[in-house]
């Protein structure tokens, strides 16, 4: 795009994609932006902070917001990313709720409906039935019609955010409700998470897929270290905080093994995305409290007054 054309032509805005933990958020924002830059596991409550992936389409550049699911909060940490989802929802210029096609109308999605009446009256909605591949189109058909019933959406896209069916028309469509403006990101930029915590979400992604049961929300990883070294390469130490010995125990495995292979599993995912040589470090450190604590909050780009009940 030429400098002439920036302001007249060009549109920009944010757009937040809200649904309950596993809808396909995650998998969406990759999907549009072409590159991984939100974590995808099979476990819910994955992402964490408020992932922002550029996507460009036409004259227009959308920058997708990734909330967190919304769900029923127990501990301090689901209540700051709960707040974190409803606040990118908040300052977005349309908001894109997602619903899984075989699960239909949920308890959850319905509480969602609701939030959107009381908290974004004014915002233009979306609604992305995702999955669709796994219910037969008369379904489909049913489930679009229940849910306009429930709010009135602007317009509704059914995809598979896997697969790609339905997402270059949905991304049509948001570049046409950008408002009009000048690009808010250089063109070559993908996500406006500093690399440090990209970093540090994919070490987490290679412990959650890896580790079984509760243990993945029990930690957390840092990078307290990136050095960008003489020959092209990069130096990164994280630190992975787990609530118990028995946690540190499980993540680094019989002699090591399994920090081992989680270590190597994050190299290779980050020399790919960086196009560079890697040299990654992990150690696992016991924090019985790093819920409880405002840096680790600020790590993950949460707030932590939002925990507070």
């Amino acid at each position: 795009m030429t400098a002439e054309t920036d302001e007249k032509e060009s549109r920009a805005g944010f757009v937040a994609l809200i649904g309950e933990p596993n809808a396909g958020k995650s998998t969406l924002t990759n999907r549009m932006v072409g590159s991984k830059i939100s974590i995808v596991t099979h476990k819910v409550q994955t992402t964490r902070t408020r992932i922002r992936g550029v996507a460009i389409e036409g004259n227009s550049q959308i920058v997708l917001v990734d909330t967190p699911g919304l769900f029923r909060p127990r501990r301090r940490l689901d209540r700051a990313m709960v707040a974190a989802a409803w606040s990118g929802a908040a300052d977005a210029d349309v908001i894109v709720l997602m619903i899984e096609a075989h699960r239909g109308i949920t308890e959850g999605v319905k509480t969602i409906v609701e939030g959107l009446k009381e908290r974004a009256p004014d915002r233009p909605v979306a609604l992305v039935i995702n999955k669709i591949d796994r219910v037969p189109s008369e379904q489909l058909l049913e489930l679009a019609a229940a849910m306009n019933e429930l709010y009135p959406f602007e317009q509704t896209f059914m995809i598979s955010a896997e697969k790609g069916h339905g997402v270059e028309d949905l991304r049509k469509w948001l570049a046409e409700k950008m408002p009009e403006g000048p690009w808010l990101y250089p063109e070559d930029q993908i996500a406006d998470l500093p690399m440090r915590m990209i970093a540090a979400e994919i070490t987490r992604e290679k412990l959650t897929l890896r580790l079984h049961q509760e243990l993945p929300y029990q930690l957390t990883v840092e990078t307290e270290n990136w050095e960008e070294r003489k020959d092209d390469s990069v130096k990164i130490e994280q630190v992975i905080y787990v609530m118990r010995d028995g946690h540190k125990g499980i993540v680094l495995g019989h002699r090591g093994e399994t920090i081992k292979a989680i270590g190597k599993a994050a190299r290779e995912e980050l020399e790919e995305m960086l196009g560079r040589r890697v040299h990654l470090f992990l150690q696992v450190k016991v924090r019985p409290n790093w819920q409880e604590e405002a840096e680790r909050y600020g790590e993950m780009g949460l707030d932590f007054r939002d925990g507070n009940a």
